[in-house]
C-alpha cells in the first residue's frame, strides 16, 4: 500500500479524528490522527506509517488456534482517548477509574510507596508518578509517550530493535497504532531500589489496546518491573496486542513480571521479547488468567554467557483457550536458559504449551532445560504441548520434559485424612502445582495469586464457593489424625 496522503471525500471534514471519536477499522488517517494527537516527531510518524504498510500486506496467520477465533480487526476501534490529563496523585484520579484499579487488589501501603507507577486507561496513560529517589539515581521511568517527547534519542535508538514491525502481523499492528505503555532506562551499575510498577485497564467495548513497553538496562544495571492488567467490559469483545521489548546490555539484569487478569471476552495476542548481551540475564514471569490468549515471551541470548528464565502459568476455564509458552534463541557461547510452564485446565477449558528453543551454530556450550506441566481438573478439559526444539551443532545440551495429569485421588484421600476437607485439599494441590512460578512473585503478588487461584477454582466449579471470611488458602503443613 502506498503511504501517499489519502484524499478526503468531504473537503469540510477535519484532517484528523478527535481523541474520543475514532471510527472502527484501521487506515492511514487513523494512524496519522494518533501521531497528531500525541504531537510526535516526524520520524515516529513515518515509523507508524511503514508499520501500517507491513500490517496491510501480511495476511492473518492461520496457525495454532487462530482460525477458531475468526477475528476481524476492522470491527475494532483502535484508539480510545481517555480525554484526561495525567495525574500526580491518586486523589486527583477520577473515582470510576480509581475504583477499577482498586479491583486489581493494589494494597493501600503499596500505593503510598511505589517506586514509580503508571496506570493506563484504554489507549492513554492517565496517571504517572516517579519518586524522587529514582531521579536521584538517574533512573528514567515514565510512560512511552512522555519518553518520546523528553528522551527521543533513547527511544529512537531502541524502539523496534528487538521486535521489528515486520516480525509478524500483530507486531506491525502495534507499531502502527501503539499508545501508552512503559519506558524505563537504568544507567550503568545502578539497580532499581524497588520494583517499577504499571497497571493497564480496558473499559471501552469493541476496542483495541496497544501499549508499547521498552525497558533498557545499561551495563551492569538491574531493572525489576511488574505489571497488572484487567478489563471491565462484558459487552462485545476487546482486542489487546502489546509489544514489550527488553534490552539487557553487558552484565545487566531485567526481571519482568506480569499478571494478566482480563475478561474472557478479551483477545490477548501479545509479542514480548528480550535481548541479552554478554553475561546479561533476563527473567520473564508470566501469569495469564483471563482472555483468549496467545503469548510466548522470548529471549535472544546474543552475548556469550548470557542467561534467561521464562516462568509461565496459565489458567483456562469455560469457553477459554490459553495458548502460551516460550521462545529462546541461543546465539552466544556458554548460554543457559530455563523454561518452566504450568497450565491448569478446568470447566472445559483448553490449555496448551507452545514453545521454541533454538541453538544457533555459534552457540557452543549452550544448555537449556524445558519443563511443561498440565493439570486437568475434569474430564471435559484439555491440555496440549507443542514443543519445537532446534539444535544446530553437537556442542550443546537440551533437556525437555512434559507431564499431563489429573488430581491424584490417593493424594486427595491422604490430605483429607490429615484434616482437610475435599475442597481445601484440591486448593492445596493446585497451589502446590503452581508454586514453581508463584514463588518467584513478590509478596503482594503471591498473596493476590493465592486468592485468585481460589476464585478461579470456584468460578470453574472445581470447588464450592465460600464466604469471603473463610477464603484463606490452607498451609502446606497440616495437622490431624493419621490414616
Amino acid at each position: 500500500m502506498s503511504t501517499e496522503i489519502l484524499e478526503k471525500t468531504n473537503p469540510n471534514e477535519p484532517s484528523f479524528y478527535e481523541p474520543d471519536a475514532f471510527p472502527r477499522g484501521l487506515n492511514r488517517r487513523v494512524v496519522e490522527s494518533i501521531s497528531h494527537i500525541k504531537n510526535e516527531p516526524g520520524w515516529l510518524t513515518e515509523f507508524r506509517l511503514q508499520a501500517l504498510d507491513i500490517f496491510q500486506s501480511k495476511p492473518m496467520p492461520t496457525w495454532g488456534f487462530i482460525p477458531q477465533f475468526n477475528i476481524d480487526l476492522e470491527n475494532y476501534v483502535h484508539y480510545v482517548g481517555a480525554n484526561k490529563k495525567k495525574k500526580k496523585s491518586w486523589d486527583e484520579v477520577d473515582p470510576d477509574v480509581l475504583e477499577s484499579f482498586e479491583r486489581l487488589g493494589i494494597p493501600e501501603h503499596e500505593r503510598r510507596y511505589l517506586a514509580g507507577l503508571e496506570a493506563m486507561n484504554d489507549s492513554e496513560t492517565v496517571y504517572a508518578n516517579v519518586k524522587k529517589e529514582l531521579e536521584e539515581l538517574g533512573i528514567i521511568f515514565c510512560d512511552i509517550d512522555t519518553a518520546i517527547q523528553q528522551y527521543p534519542e533513547l527511544v529512537k535508538r531502541y524502539l523496534g530493535s528487538v521486535v521489528t514491525p515486520d516480525d509478524n502481523k500483530f507486531a506491525a499492528l502495534n507499531s502502527a497504532v501503539f499508545s501508552g505503555g512503559s519506558f524505563a532506562y537504568c544507567p550503568k551499575g545502578v539497580k532499581t531500589p524497588m520494583p517499577l510498577q504499571a497497571y493497564f485497564k480496558v473499559t471501552a467495548a469493541s476496542s483495541g489496546q496497544y501499549e508499547r513497553t521498552l525497558l533498557i538496562a545499561d551495563e551492569g544495571a538491574e531493572i525489576v518491573y511488574s505489571e497488572g492488567c484487567t478489563s471491565l467490559q462484558d459487552a462485545g469483545t476487546n482486542f489487546h496486542t502489546a509489544v514489550v521489548e527488553l534490552v539487557a546490555l553487558d552484565k545487566s539484569r531485567i526481571h519482568y513480571t506480569t499478571i494478566q487478569n482480563w475478561k474472557k471476552n478479551m483477545y490477548n495476542w501479545t509479542v514480548k521479547r528480550g535481548l541479552a548481551e554478554k553475561e546479561a540475564h533476563i527473567t520473564w514471569t508470566d501469569v495469564n488468567i483471563g482472555a483468549q490468549t496467545m503469548k510466548y515471551p522470548g529471549i535472544i541470548l546474543k552475548g556469550d554467557r548470557s542467561t534467561g528464565d521464562i516462568l509461565s502459568l496459565a489458567f483456562a476455564g469455560s469457553n477459554q483457550i490459553q495458548d502460551t509458552g516460550a521462545r529462546v534463541i541461543h546465539v552466544g557461547k556458554d548460554t543457559r536458559s530455563n523454561v518452566l510452564a504450568k497450565g491448569v485446565s478446568l470447566d472445559g477449558g483448553i490449555n496448551s504449551y507452545r514453545g521454541l528453543v533454538k541453538f544457533d551454530k555459534s552457540a557452543a556450550g549452550a544448555f537449556s532445560h524445558i519443563k511443561c506441566d498440565g493439570l486437568m481438573m475434569d474430564d471435559r478439559s484439555q491440555s496440549h504441548a507443542y514443543p519445537y526444539n532446534d539444535v544446530a551443532g553437537a556442542d550443546g545440551s537440551l533437556n525437555y520434559e512434559a507431564t499431563v495429569s489429573k488430581i491424584d485421588e490417593d493424594m486427595l484421600f491422604y490430605l483429607q485424612c490429615r484434616g482437610l476437607n475435599e475442597d481445601e485439599a484440591k486448593l492445596l494441590i493446585v497451589n502446590g502445582f503452581c508454586d514453581g512460578v508463584v514463588r518467584d512473585l513478590n509478596v503482594e503478588y503471591s498473596v493476590e495469586m493465592s486468592r485468585l487461584i481460589r476464585m478461579i477454582l470456584e468460578d470453574g466449579k472445581a470447588i464450592d464457593r465460600k464466604d469471603q471470611k473463610t477464603t484463606e488458602v490452607p498451609q502446606a503443613t497440616v495437622s490431624g489424625p493419621s490414616c
